[in-house]
């Protein structure tokens, strides 16, 4: 099969192949946990489903594939795969990350990892000299968000890449809000790419799973040793959904970054909307950055109602007819959250609000429905 097919195609085909048994055009559910040997050691390939499954080969396959790596890992969760990385470290090691961090990221780092001396510099991953100020032989890791949960806010991949690559320190981006289909992080000098396939990838809100893409032989055998060592494996069924979310994320993505963009412009001229936080308006701080390494700005949004109000940015999350108040993104349906209670509430609140999560801030992940219902739906929620 050809090579260097275009992204719509690699969503579909991409690491895949017919299957051998009776040329399933979809790659049957293994639902074993173990395979048959005719002597000690005399398999095909497969001998234990923590170690390796059939069906998570061929997620595997694929999440490499549609993020231009040579090897994809699937986990349990983002969470799992971020573990993974984290696991690659020993004790002392330093690692400077985003200071508006994902909160399960965030919770991950000082309340599990902290524990086993190592140390972490939460700065602004916007500021290069920020960076650098915190560079010394003991730092190992740089781990960015970007865009970032919930402020929005875009790192740039290459220019800190070129930092990293000059000091010898991984540099792991978590690419969960803008999706393979976006962003690729490996093409811009990342080391790492993680995902919480839950969300976009995945895009049903039926799988909880997480990936990790490499291109270095020695990272995957490190990584692929983590995975089969500490076991948080997903299970066939979820990579084959996972799999089926695959072939639509080109279609899916097209229609979220539409209704992101109406719905931004539409919160942004709002006289009731306080501010905005979408990379593609041309006022964001990054939108230029954005601009370059992103091949459109996504839809997740976050905003803060006029007054900057706690009760109101409440009320409307309580009035909104067709979004859903729930936990995630990332699915085919829009949800609301209110990231200081929900996602971020781990978060001390001074720490919190230092990076512009207030309580009044409220975040959108725009689905795939028609953009004029979400925007009616939101227009009355903010006008009850």
């Amino acid at each position: 099969m050809k090579k260097n097919m275009h992204f719509n195609t690699k969503v579909i085909h991409g690491g895949q192949k017919l299957d051998e048994s009776f040329g399933a055009v979809m790659p049957p559910i293994y639902q074993t946990s173990t395979y048959a040997q005719t002597t000690p050691g005399g398999h095909k390939g497969y001998e234990y489903s923590r170690t390796h499954n059939p069906t998570r080969t061929a997620l595997e396959n694929s999440l490499a594939s549609i993020e231009y790596g040579k090897y994809g890992l699937a986990f349990g969760s983002g969470l799992a795969a971020m573990d993974a990385v984290l696991k690659l470290l020993k004790p002392g090691d330093e690692i400077i990350a985003s200071h508006d961090l994902y909160g399960g990221s965030y919770r991950l780092f000082t309340k599990i990892f902290e524990i086993f001396n190592l140390n972490f510099h939460f700065v602004d991953l916007q500021n290069i000299t920020k960076i650098k100020s915190k560079i010394n032989k003991k730092t190992k890791l740089i781990w960015i968000e970007t865009p970032t949960n919930p402020m929005m806010n875009v790192v740039d991949i290459e220019a800190i890449s070129n930092i990293s690559k000059a000091n010898n320190i991984l540099l792991a981006v978590d690419n969960t809000f803008a999706s393979p289909y976006l962003q690729n992080p490996l093409l811009l000098g990342a080391d790492v790419v993680m995902h919480s396939a839950t969300k976009y990838i995945a895009g049903h809100s039926d799988v909880i799973l997480g990936a990790l893409v490499v291109n270095s032989d020695k990272l995957e055998e490190r990584l692929r040793f983590i995975q089969n060592a500490s076991g948080a494996v997903p299970g066939p069924m979820d990579c084959f959904l996972t799999l089926r979310g695959i072939k639509t994320l080109a279609v899916r993505m097209d229609r979220h970054c539409y209704n992101g963009r109406k719905i931004a412009e539409f919160l942004n001229q709002s006289s009731s909307i306080e501010k905005v936080y979408w990379p593609g308006l041309i006022d964001h701080p990054n939108h230029l950055i954005a601009k370059k390494q992103m091949k459109d700005f996504g839809g997740m949004i976050s905003f803060i109602p006029k007054g900057s109000n706690y009760k109101n940015a409440i009320k409307i999350i309580e009035n909104l007819k067709i979004f859903t108040l729930a936990e995630s993104l990332g699915g085919v349906e829009s949800l609301a959250g209110h990231p200081a209670s929900m996602t971020h509430a781990t978060i001390p609140k001074k720490i919190r609000e230092k990076s512009g999560v207030l309580d009044s801030l409220i975040r959108l992940s725009v689905g795939i429905e028609d953009s004029q219902d979400l925007i009616d739906d939101i227009e009355q929620a903010v006008n009850h």
